[in-house]
């Protein structure tokens, strides 16, 4: 029986979550769920992307990935699922999927589009303010289920895409951007470990703030200091020993990194 992932903006409070769960159980008993996060920032697309992109690689293939952070619900966006690289997604077309299609369409994997248009793999009732669960888990239930994808609606090729934003190489370096603030206050950056060809010897600038030097981990330095390091999944970080880097620097999802070899 096949994984399904969720990634929603809806939090533990109101309950939101175990009803996606509910409805799963309902119609496919021994699916597998996992929770890969609920706490992305209400209706942030950017941030669920990144979070859902991350957590891909760890996850079996054929994994179905229910993502919803869902601004647009019950307007004309489409909900969508979708077969990318041997895994499946289903949420919102809105470019909650962006990563995944780029990445796929860098490696020529072929990509598969969805519409949810068939009612017959939906909930009796639809809501205009609810599709996660009356489109999207059951979509993501009939999946795991056997259900082929194709029988869920009709295919599309213009799926939406948000922009992510790549490290620029510079004279004296790359220009990177943050693209993900964890709960630690911890600064992640676009720029991979591999673009620095091994060197250790950088200057990364920040908000005016400059770090020298890449160490292991955290507690290579004193508590109070700012680090640049590689995080786990292999990118450049900045952190603030035993503190959070991004409330003392005031940055944000977006902000400029100089790094000067």
């Amino acid at each position: 029986m096949p994984v399904i992932s969720l990634t929603t903006d809806f939090g533990i409070k109101d309950g939101f979550t175990g009803v996606l769960k509910g409805v799963i159980w309902g119609i496919c008993p021994g699916a597998q769920i996992a929770d890969i996060t609920h706490s992305i920032a209400p209706q942030n697309v950017f941030e669920g992307a990144m979070a859902l992109y991350r957590a891909v690689p760890f996850f079996p293939m054929g994994t179905i990935h229910l993502a919803v952070v869902d601004p647009g619900v019950g307007t004309k966006r489409r909900p969508m699922a979708a077969k990318i690289g041997g895994n499946y997604f289903v949420g919102p077309d809105n470019g909650l999927f962006t990563p995944m299609i780029a990445e796929a369409e860098a490696n020529k994997q072929e990509a598969v589009f969805v519409h949810l248009d068939n009612p017959a793999y939906w909930l009796a009732d639809v809501s205009h303010t609810f599709h996660g669960r009356d489109i999207f888990a059951p979509a993501a239930a009939h999946l795991a289920c056997g259900v082929e994808l194709d029988a869920l609606g009709s295919r599309f090729y213009d799926a939406v895409q948000i922009h992510l934003p790549r490290p620029e190489p510079t004279e004296t370096g790359w220009e990177a951007h943050v693209t993900v603030i964890d709960t630690y206050g911890n600064i992640t950056t676009d720029l991979k470990n591999e673009q620095l060809r091994g060197r250790r010897d950088v200057r990364f600038c920040l908000r005016e703030r400059e770090i020298t030097g890449l160490v292991d981990s955290y507690g290579w330095r004193d508590k109070g200091e700012l680090v640049a390091l590689v995080d786990s999944e292999g990118y450049i970080e900045i952190a603030l020993v035993n503190g959070s880097a991004a409330e003392l620097l005031g940055a944000q999802v977006g902000d400029l990194v100089s790094v000067t070899l």
